[in-house]
């Protein structure tokens, strides 16, 4: 199983707006027929103010997501409104590495 997560680090005051436009992405997803992932808005303690990620079964699963939205005019708008929001974004891809005994 992998993981995409990604950060958002809001400019000073915007962080509602980039829990709105995260939102706007995932309606975007659903749109597309992609799974919406989860966001999380951050409580207390240091690191990004919105997180999202969303898992995946194969590499293939993710690489055919990625492509979908590459190909969403709506998507990249909604990616290019994000980045005017934000003074730092992260996108990590991780793998599970535990099994369950």
């Amino acid at each position: 199983m992998l993981i995409e997560i990604t950060n958002y680090y809001a400019l000073s005051g915007r962080t509602e707006d980039v829990l709105a436009q995260r939102r706007k992405a995932t309606a975007i997803r659903l749109a597309l027929g992609l799974p919406p992932g989860k966001t999380f808005q951050k409580l207390e303690g240091d690191g990004p103010d919105v997180r999202w990620e969303c898992a995946f079964a194969t590499r293939a699963d993710l690489e055919n997501d990625m492509a979908v939205r590459a190909s969403s005019e709506l998507f990249v708008k909604a990616r290019q409104d994000m980045h005017l929001l934000v003074q730092r974004f992260e996108r990590h891809v991780q793998k599970n590495v535990e099994s369950l005994i």
